[in-house]
C-alpha cells in the first residue's frame, strides 16, 4: 500500500442555472491528481511482510545498537557504549550527541529505571529525529511530472527508476521514461528491460546527448498526456565537476521544455556507503537543489545510521528506502516503522 499521493479537495458543486439562462464556459480540465492512500493502525499483509524484511535488513546495524540495553542499570558506561554504537553506525558525531542529549531527557523525565525500556525511549528519540525525512511524493500538480533522477555509479539508480515506475503504476499514473544515462555501457538496454517489464514507454537515443534526450521526453510526455517523466541520468561522483556540470545542463534543458520542470530531482544514495552517503546529498544537492532521496540497499548494512545524520545535517526528504532487489523491495519510508525496525 502506497501513501506517495496527495489528494486535491473535491469542487463545489455548480449553482444551478436558471431556466434560458446561457451556458457557463467551460473550465481548463485540471491535471490528475491521484488519491492518497494510508496504511490503517493494523499494517495489512502486504505492509506487514514489507516491516519484516526491514528489521531483517536493518539487523546488522541494529544488533550493535540493542546489545548496550542487555545489561542491569542505567550509568554511564551505559551511554558511552551507546555511544559508540551510534558511531559504529555512521549516524554521525552531531546526531549521535544530540540522540543522547534527547535520551537522557527521557529517560530523567519518566523516570526509567531498567535499560531495556531504555531502548524504547530510544527508538521514539529516533523517530521524532527522522521525522523532518518523511514526505510524500506528490503527483498530479503538474502533468507531466517531471522527476530527474541522479546517483553514482553502483547505487541502484535505474534498478530503482524501474521499481518506482512500478509503484507509480500501481497508484494509475502513466508514466514515460527518460533514458538519459548515455555514457554507461548497457545503461540505455537496462531501462529498456524495466520499461518492458512495466509495460511503459521510453524515450532513447543510442549516443545521444543526454539533456537532448531529456528535452525530447519531457516534450513527448507532454504531447502524449502522460502523468510522468522519470529522467534517468548518468552516474556522477560529485567530485567529477565537469559530470556534475552535465547534470546541471540537464536541469537548464529541461526547463526549456517546461519552465516548472524539473518537479522532482532524486538522489539514489546506497545505504552501505555510510557517512559518504552524507556527502553525496550535501554535494548533489548544491549542484541540484535536491527534493528527495531513495535509499538503497539497507538489507545487510551496519550504516544504517546514516539516516539519522542527514536528518540532523541535510534534512532532504526520503521518499522511499530498498531492502532488496525485487519489484516490491522498494517502499515508502516511515520514520517510526524505520526507528522501530532498527532497534527491534
Amino acid at each position: 500500500m502506497f501513501s506517495f499521493f496527495r489528494k486535491k479537495p473535491p469542487a463545489p458543486p455548480a449553482p444551478a442555472q436558471p431556466a434560458g439562462a446561457p451556458l457557463p464556459t467551460p473550465e481548463a480540465i485540471p491535471a490528475t491528481t491521484f488519491p492518497a492512500q494510508t496504511v490503517p493502525p493494523s499494517a495489512p499483509p502486504a505492509r506487514q511482510g514489507w516491516l519484516d524484511k526491514l528489521r531483517s535488513g536493518l539487523r546488522r546495524t541494529g544488533s550493535g545498537i540493542a546489545t548496550v540495553f542487555t545489561g542491569t542499570q542505567i550509568d554511564d558506561a551505559l551511554y558511552e557504549e551507546l555511544e559508540s554504537a551510534l558511531l559504529m553506525a555512521d549516524t554521525g558525531v552531531k546526531a549521535t550527541t544530540h540522540l543522547l542529549a534527547d535520551l537522557k531527557r527521557r529517560v530523567k523525565e519518566s523516570r526509567t529505571t531498567e535499560p531495556a525500556a531504555v531502548k524504547g525511549l530510544l527508538a521514539d528519540a529516533i523517530a521524532d529525529l527522522l521525522a523532518p525525512l518523511q514526505k510524500p511524493l506528490v503527483i498530479g500538480e503538474h502533468r507531466p511530472t517531471v522527476i530527474m533522477v541522479a546517483g553514482v555509479n553502483g547505487a541502484g539508480k535505474t534498478t530503482s527508476i524501474g521499481k518506482l515506475t512500478r509503484h507509480l503504476a500501481d497508484g494509475g499514473a502513466t508514466v514515460l521514461l527518460a533514458a538519459a544515462d548515455t555514457f554507461r555501457a548497457a545503461a540505455r538496454e537496462q531501462l529498456a528491460v524495466w520499461a518492458d517489464r512495466n509495460t511503459v514507454e521510453i524515450i532513447t537515443q543510442q549516443g545521444g546527448d543526454p539533456a537532448a534526450v531529456s528535452f525530447d521526453a519531457v516534450t513527448a510526455g507532454k504531447a502524449r498526456g502522460r502523468d510522468v517523466v522519470l529522467v534517468d541520468t548518468a552516474g556522477r561522483l560529485p567530485t567529477q565537476l565537469h559530470l556534475m556540470d552535465e547534470l546541471r545542463k540537464i536541469r537548464r534543458v529541461v526547463q526549456k521544455a517546461d519552465l516548472t520542470a524539473p518537479h522532482e530531482v532524486l538522489l539514489v544514495i546506497d545505504g552501505n556507503t555510510g557517512q559518504n552517503a552524507l556527502a553525496q546529498v550535501k554535494a548533489f544537492d548544491e549542484a541540484l537543489q535536491l527534493t528527495g532521496l531513495i535509499i538503497t540497499k539497507l538489507d545487510g548494512t551496519a550504516k544504517g545510521g546514516v539516516l539519522c545524520a542527514i536528518a540532523r545535517e541535510k534534512p532532504v526528504p526520503v521518499y522511499f528506502i530498498g531492502v532488496g532487489e525485487k519489484l516490491e523491495d522498494l517502499e515508502t519510508f516511515d520514520a517510526r516503522e524505520f526507528a522501530q525496525a532498527l532497534l527491534a
